[in-house]
């Protein structure tokens, strides 16, 4: 089960932040759903085959396999239309990993944050940078982003 939340990224004190190194991120839909969704990922030298159910609030069933990274090319490469391209920040805030993804290509300029919780109701410390939620807001969903692309 992944329980998520998502902001936008305010760009002024996301850049006081000291940021280590991003992995470049390439993904794309094999299938896209508002039931379920089928996602090939190149992440760094590595990728992964996920596949996620319907969102319910900010949890859904969440299935996710690395494979070989020439498989992940050559399912983008066979069965996907289009891909997101972006570099992703994994920043440690009190006990919470937060990844923090800056998008290339069209979707150019955006910024959202995501933070994994092991329930809805978990408290979490939310950095400055972190400004609106938009966790149930389907238009910042990845899947949804694509279109833009």
């Amino acid at each position: 089960m992944e329980i998520e939340r998502k902001f936008l990224v305010d760009k002024v004190e996301w850049e006081k932040v000291e940021k280590p190194s991003p992995k470049k991120i390439v993904q794309a839909y094999i299938l896209n759903s508002p039931e379920k969704t089928v996602r090939a990922r190149i992440k760094g030298s590595k990728g992964f085959l996920t596949i996620k159910g319907a969102t319910v609030g900010i949890s859904r069933n969440e299935f996710e396999y690395e494979i070989p990274v020439e498989e992940a090319e050559e399912m983008i490469r066979l069965f996907a239309e289009k891909t997101i391209s972006k570099d992703r920040y994994e920043i440690k805030v009190g006990n919470h990993l937060w990844e923090v993804d800056e998008f290339h290509g069209n979707l150019e300029g955006l910024l959202l944050a995501e933070i994994e919780l092991s329930n809805e109701n978990e408290a979490f410390e939310q950095p400055i940078w972190a400004t609106e939620d938009v966790s149930t807001d389907v238009n910042y969903y990845n899947s949804k982003l694509i279109e833009k692309c």
